[in-house]
């Protein structure tokens, strides 16, 4: 669940988003009737599925925190990044690395409203209006341009985003775009709903599509594919909860004793790096 929607230029309370519909899961207030009616058939119809969205987020700021702080990588392009929460990207790198920059991407005019009043006083980051099936478009985009040095190392995150990009429009080819954009020492963060092959999974897959008309659940392996070039760190592709967990992330991660829900398990994270 994540930000891409294909709703125009303007915002239709009457049309759901994914950015809305995730940002009411994660309990906040941007969002309309449309979207928590979405959102309830996942509360309601397919209890404990919220947890994929505390999972996913969890597991991004945990990469996002490791990449700050144990790296010398200082800039971010966060694609599909959907509506401001609680430690966003730039407040988790600039918590450790004052000096990062952030390029956030999306297409959602909310997330577009939003995003800008948030960062108006923020010059290290900028939210780009673009669709990610077109990467070009944001790599010329003036505000990349001018905040991201891709003579340097970038951070490049794909948080929940590649699961709404069907088989024809290459996923693949988006993540090897940015690969052949940036120089080595570069990391790419992903998180993708996984093929559960069990009731519950395959229910949540066909209410997403039914809504938005797109998307798919992958394997490990296809998941993995998607980084065809990079090296995958440990722990690889794994579920998200598992994605290097901290004790105090509980009860949304693992310490690698507890048993993982369904849901926990709908959702895989990896980070790789350009060689």
């Amino acid at each position: 669940m994540c930000a891409m929607t294909y709703e125009g230029s303007s915002i239709d309370p009457n049309k759901p988003s994914i950015a809305r519909v995730y940002d009411y899961l994660l309990g906040g207030k941007d969002n309309y009737a449309v979207d928590r009616e979405i959102g309830d058939v996942f509360k309601r119809d397919l209890p404990g599925s919220v947890a994929i969205a505390f999972a996913n987020r969890a597991a991004l700021t945990r990469a996002v925190r490791e990449i700050a702080k144990s790296t010398g990588v200082r800039q971010f392009i966060d694609l599909g990044s959907g509506l401001p929460t609680a430690d966003n990207v730039h407040q988790v790198a600039q918590r450790h690395a004052p000096e990062s920059r952030v390029v956030y991407v999306d297409i959602d005019p909310q997330v577009l409203v939003h995003g800008r009043a948030l960062l108006e006083n923020n010059e290290f980051t900028r939210v780009v209006a673009a669709d990610v099936r077109d990467p070009e478009a944001i790599r010329t985009h003036p505000d990349t341009v001018k905040m991201i040095d891709f003579s340097r190392p970038v951070a490049v995150m794909f948080s929940a985003i590649l699961h709404h990009v069907n088989d024809e429009e290459d996923p693949a080819g988006l993540v090897r775009f940015w690969r052949d954009q940036v120089p080595s020492g570069s990391y790419f963060f992903i998180s993708h709903f996984r093929s559960g092959n069990n009731a519950e999974t395959e229910e949540a897959e066909k209410v997403l599509q039914q809504t938005f008309g797109r998307g798919r659940w992958r394997t490990d392996d296809e998941i993995a594919s998607l980084l065809d070039g990079l090296e995958i760190l440990e722990p690889g592709i794994v579920p998200a909860s598992l994605w290097r967990p901290e004790k105090h992330d509980n009860p949304w991660t693992a310490d690698g004793e507890r048993e993982l829900t369904v849901w926990e398990r709908l959702i895989a994270a990896g980070l790789a790096r350009k060689p």
